[in-house]
């Protein structure tokens, strides 16, 4: 198939597996259509929302329409960086023999990741980034695809872990999830107060999965998309020559060069799903909220005065 063909292809998949989710998922289709770039991307994203949102139905549902293995994790206080990745046991032979965790699969949930100290936290960011773990001094490969979606509850702090910068950048995207509409509210209350259970179908699988990411990577872009790109991330920086005056006022650190990178890619995942041969600048402006509010950091001012990330960030377009 040649690449313009694929892309056509890919148009057809994305429409039908939004079809199959709305099946489950009724609204949110920000989260569902960023859900589903990251993982054409093969990155992995942070879904926030206070409780029963559909985060975890979400997660669940993508996982099914995509026809991938997929394993939950519930982050507690008390779980070990073992429960993960798996440990050693000594088998009948009296030989060490190793038994895989649930890290071993190709979608990952996990709930409540802030709910879990930081080395358990440490434990699931080197699978995140090296696509690998190390037990015993022993190293194991992870199964591509390969994907990290956890979920994070905003307004219940007391006794959480917050996660570091270092592990939030490796995140492509963080996905806000908002309150239904009345019509919405109405909608998901009627489906699941009845007797009747939605069914939906696996559409692609792993195979083709990653055939899609590395069509998302052959995607041509112009310099000035990536110029545009970086000279965004720039502006987030309050030391740069080009932050504006919102930045300098309520920005104490900007975004890294992994949002430069992860705004193109995103980009041209975004001009692929919608029959574009390459990304322009309106793609970068699509996906730009996602990638960089949780890269950047505000000040104790803007808390004060209500300035929230998305505000400027579409400030600087």
């Amino acid at each position: 198939m040649s690449d313009v063909n694929a892309v056509k292809n890919l148009v057809e998949n994305y429409n039908v597996l939004k079809s199959e989710i709305s099946k489950i998922i009724v609204g949110q289709e920000d989260a569902v259509n960023f859900t589903l770039l990251s993982i054409f991307c093969g990155g992995h994203s942070l879904l926030i929302g206070v409780p029963g949102l559909a985060k975890t139905l979400l997660v669940n549902t993508v996982s099914n329409v995509l026809g991938l293995d997929f394993k939950r994790i519930q982050f507690t206080p008390d779980l070990m960086p073992s429960d993960i990745l798996g440990s050693e046991i000594l088998d009948e032979n009296k030989k060490f023999k190793f038994i895989k965790g649930p890290i071993f699969s190709n979608i990952i949930l996990a709930d409540e990741i802030n709910r879990t100290p930081p080395k358990t936290q440490a434990a699931l960011l080197e699978a995140m980034q090296e696509r690998s773990v190390t037990i015993a001094n022993n190293h194991y490969k992870l199964d591509f695809p390969f994907f990290v979606l956890a979920t994070q509850n905003p307004i219940e702090q007391e006794g959480t872990y917050p996660l570091p910068e270092a592990q939030l950048d490796r995140f492509m995207f963080s996905i806000h999830l908002e309150y239904p509409t009345f019509k919405e509210e109405v909608a998901v209350v009627k489906n699941t107060t009845s007797t009747t259970n939605a069914v939906v179908t696996a559409i692609l699988s792993g195979k083709e999965i990653l055939a899609i990411q590395n069509l998302i990577r052959k995607i041509p872009v112009t310099d000035h998309v990536v110029e545009y790109a970086v000279g965004l991330v720039g502006k987030t920086r309050p030391n740069s020559d080009q932050a504006t005056t919102l930045v300098k006022n309520y920005i104490d650190w900007g975004a890294g060069p992994r949002a430069s990178q992860n705004l193109i890619l995103a980009a041209k995942a975004h001009a692929a799903v919608h029959g574009k041969y390459s990304p322009d600048i309106a793609d970068v402006k699509a996906v730009a909220v996602p990638i960089l509010s949780h890269r950047i950091v505000k000040n104790y001012k803007a808390e004060a005065e209500g300035i929230t990330i998305k505000n400027i960030i579409e400030s600087l377009f």
